[in-house]
């Protein structure tokens, strides 16, 4: 098998993008959201406590003790940046801490959502396309940038209405970093140190949303076109 157009190097940070095949959706509902959530967080470990098949089954106080636990261990294959999940693809900003530590992580992922979504939909073969897509960040800058585009993904897409929307939208990291919930699911202390508070965050993101919008607009026109 060819190796890949942009080679994933330990202690460099990516942008990784994947969505369903032919485009199709891969999340349905609330449940499938929070399934891929969580899935994305205990599969960012090297080892787990315990098999994910085991883990699902148990009480969910109990799954959030062992995700923390998981968490603070610091024993990690990725450091996650900033997420959002959208109901055909998702964005993962992600930092490699071992060789071969993204690859790994997406793999697994991806193996355990797609089982659980074929047996809850009664359907077969793969979900997601092929190999996922990576971009390498190469300066803080671009790292900035990627930050907004993926928090703003869910108003450019049109997904949520409002900017008020877009700060309650549950599946994306903005909101833990804009202190409005305390997953803590995110190492954020690499994007917030340009900025002096949880507010001007918000409006480096802000700035940029209708821009953002519509030049989602004429993409998705110039593709039907």
């Amino acid at each position: 098998m060819p190796g890949r157009e942009t080679p994933l190097i330990t202690g460099e940070i990516y942008h990784i993008v994947n969505r369903g095949i032919a485009s199709q959706s891969i999340f349905l509902n609330q449940r499938d959201y929070q399934r891929a959530l969580e899935t994305i967080l205990y599969y960012q470990n090297k080892k787990s406590l315990l098999r994910y098949s085991y883990f699902t089954r148990l009480q969910q106080s109990i799954r959030l003790e062992i995700l923390k636990k998981l968490n603070d261990q610091k024993d990690h294959l990725v450091e996650i940046l900033a997420y959002c999940l959208m109901p055909n693809h998702f964005h993962l900003l992600l930092k490699q801490l071992i060789d071969n530590g993204i690859s790994n992580y997406l793999s697994k992922f991806s193996n355990s959502y797609t089982r659980y979504f074929n047996a809850k939909n009664n359907r077969i073969g793969p979900l997601l396309q092929g190999k996922f897509k990576s971009v390498h960040v190469d300066n803080d800058e671009q790292l900035l940038h990627l930050s907004r585009y993926i928090h703003l993904n869910p108003y450019s897409s049109d997904i949520v209405k409002s900017l008020k929307g877009l700060k309650e939208y549950p599946y994306s990291s903005l909101p833990e970093y804009l202190e409005l919930d305390q997953k803590n699911y995110c190492r954020r202390d690499l994007i917030l140190s340009y900025f002096k508070t949880a507010d001007s965050y918000e409006d480096f993101i802000f700035s940029q949303a209708d821009s953002q919008r519509e030049l989602d607009i004429i993409k998705h026109h110039t593709l039907e076109v």
